[in-house]
């Protein structure tokens, strides 16, 4: 589906200060996540006006996975956004962040709709091989980039038993993964989000 057709999750930005304003990462997800998902605040809208309109923010699952070695240390899936996606302004950007927006049909499916959008976007985007256990650990708000204004990031992080993750998209390029510390050395090639939970050491 084009974004001039798309539909998207979005609340109000003025929920968001109310709840507490923050810039970067917060890990207190009890403060927002209900209110956040609540259907009293939760509306759908034409995505291609709310991508402009810094008065919303669209909602938007980003999936990290990990996966331990044999020694212990923590490797995340990364890889390089090709021209084909949605958002032109990450084009060719590094990221450690799989997901997308929640779409107007994912409320139509019968369970929630931002678990339904996050299973679509991930069944759509890469193919995980692996058992693993989720968590939701916290959220991304970045005000000083024209993406992160119209944009407000659940993050969830998935442990994996092995590096079993795949691209189903050729614009999901240059896949991988690498311990930690090689990404962070690496940090301006990635979109902000990314470097953003980098930094907040959740693993």
């Amino acid at each position: 589906m084009s974004i001039d057709q798309e539909r998207v999750l979005v609340v109000p930005t003025e929920l968001l200060h109310r709840l507490g304003h923050f810039q970067g990462f917060t890990s207190d997800v009890d403060r927002y996540l209900a209110e956040l998902l609540n259907p009293e605040h939760a509306s759908y809208r034409p995505r291609a006006q709310m991508e402009q309109d810094p008065s919303f923010k669209q909602l938007i699952p980003y999936v990290i996975f990990q996966h331990r070695d044999s020694a212990g240390a923590v490797r995340l899936f990364h890889y390089t956004r090709g021209s084909g996606q949605g958002e032109r302004r990450l084009h060719r950007k590094r990221s450690i962040g799989v997901g997308g927006h929640i779409s107007i049909e994912d409320s139509q499916v019968g369970g929630p709709p931002y678990e339904e959008g996050m299973r679509r976007e991930l069944s759509e985007e890469v193919d995980v091989a692996s058992p693993y256990r989720q968590r939701l650990v916290g959220l991304i708000n970045d005000d000083e980039t024209d993406v992160g204004r119209v944009h407000l990031g659940l993050v969830h992080v998935f442990e994996l038993e092995s590096p079993a993750v795949e691209p189903r998209e050729d614009d999901i390029a240059e896949t991988g993964f690498a311990p930690v510390e090689t990404l962070l050395a690496d940090r301006e090639r990635f979109e902000s989000w990314s470097q953003i939970c980098l930094e907040a050491f959740l693993w």
